[in-house]
């Protein structure tokens, strides 16, 4: 009974065995196994990476979210752009203004040949103020605890105190006032406020940090001078300085809105320009896209990528409200992207290798009966020749 079982199971056989002395080898079939052998283990592998590595797949959907804030991070050059004098302001369409940020921001000093003349600072114009100041407003000018300095018409309340001229410069851009004549300003004149300006003529600097804005359409810009508003428009104090133009070249080492995720690409990253002409400004109309990357472990990172388009204009006859400096125009697409992270199942990466061994064996096959007939007839014919 189990001898008949096993005759019926022989039976079944699909890969009948041929005796190996009707087995004919040749060179050419030995050559051909060869390549077909390094043909398989490169198709092995090259299946073996896209199995290990995630495939990313994308989806365009409506962003649905309102509200919330996002991250603009910002890393610039300016190299003939003093940080006494380049300043960032940030607006968006809801009204909200940030002029001349300096939270999170940080400035160094650069040399003419770009090398660091002092470490990264922040800026600040908070400086401890007196509780009960012992001294009004235009009293005596020698610094002490009692010391209330004038902030030369620009006081808000009665106790308000400009200690140094950048409070004073603070308090008028407030009021909407440009400063013409730092000397004028008993601050500026002890603090050297235009020797300053005029020792670090031909420096440069470099701005970088984070600014936090809501999440509707607005614009941030780097320029020179402090700005205010003035008649519903925005205005930049350029006379204090005493310089008819300004060199705004710049290098944009990095531009982005959010985190980064894998595969990134900024597009304004390492972007440099040259000013050619005595006055200008750059525009960069930036499309911000919400962006949803997910992992192969479920985590996901929200952000942002975008596109841009560049402009400079010139400042010519005519043209001189024109204002000269960097300036950034965002808006955000109504449509978000989700990139997911997803890998090849096992038994799909099983399959695959399947193929490109039995492709490749049937294939190599075919090309060995072919070169092994061809060569029989090439013998035959070279015999009846003979």
């Amino acid at each position: 009974m189990a001898l008949q079982m096993i005759q019926k199971l022989k039976s079944l056989d699909a890969y009948p065995k041929i005796n190996e002395d009707f087995y004919s080898r040749t060179l050419s079939g030995g050559i051909i196994t060869i390549i077909s052998a390094t043909f398989m283990v490169l198709l092995f592998f090259s299946e073996l990476k896209l199995y290990l590595a995630a495939q990313v797949a994308n989806d365009l959907v409506v962003d649905t979210e309102r509200g919330g804030t996002i991250q603009i991070n910002l890393d610039v050059t300016f190299p003939a752009l003093a940080c006494s004098v380049v300043s960032l302001d940030a607006m968006d369409i809801s009204g909200e203004a940030h002029l001349d940020v300096k939270h999170n921001i940080f400035k160094k000093r650069l040399d003419v040949n770009g090398k660091v003349i002092e470490p990264a600072r922040q800026e600040s114009i908070n400086q401890p103020k007196l509780d009960k100041p012992l001294q009004k407003h235009g009293g005596r000018l020698e610094h002490n605890e009692t010391y209330c300095g004038s902030c030369f018409g620009a006081e808000t309340e009665e106790d308000h105190c400009c200690n140094n001229c950048e409070e004073v410069r603070e308090a008028y851009r407030k009021k909407g006032w440009a400063l013409n004549n730092p000397d004028l300003i008993d601050q500026c004149k002890r603090e050297g406020f235009l020797q300053k300006i005029k020792d670090e003529d031909g420096e440069g600097c470099n701005v970088y940090g984070t600014l936090e804005a809501n999440k509707v359409a607005g614009n941030f810009h780097f320029a020179p001078g402090k700005s205010f508003q003035q008649a519903n428009m925005h205005v930049h104090d350029l006379m204090a300085f005493g310089k008819d133009s300004f060199n705004v070249s710049h290098k944009i080492n990095e531009i982005s809105f959010g985190v980064r995720y894998p595969g990134a690409v900024n597009p304004l990253d390492k972007l440099e320009r040259i000013q050619t002409t005595t006055h200008g400004m750059y525009q960069y109309f930036i499309k911000v896209v919400p962006t949803v990357y997910t992992d192969t472990r479920g985590r996901k990172i929200s952000t942002n990528q975008f596109a841009v388009t560049d402009h400079f204009k010139g400042v010519g006859p005519g043209e001189d409200h024109a204002l000269p400096g960097v300036f950034f125009f965002y808006d955000l697409s109504p449509i978000k992207v989700k990139f997911t992270e997803k890998r090849m199942s096992f038994f799909h990466f099983l399959t695959n290798v399947c193929a490109i061994v039995g492709g490749v064996f049937s294939v190599s096959g075919i090309i060995d009966a072919f070169v092994y007939h061809g060569q029989k007839q090439i013998k035959k014919r070279l015999g009846k020749d003979t």
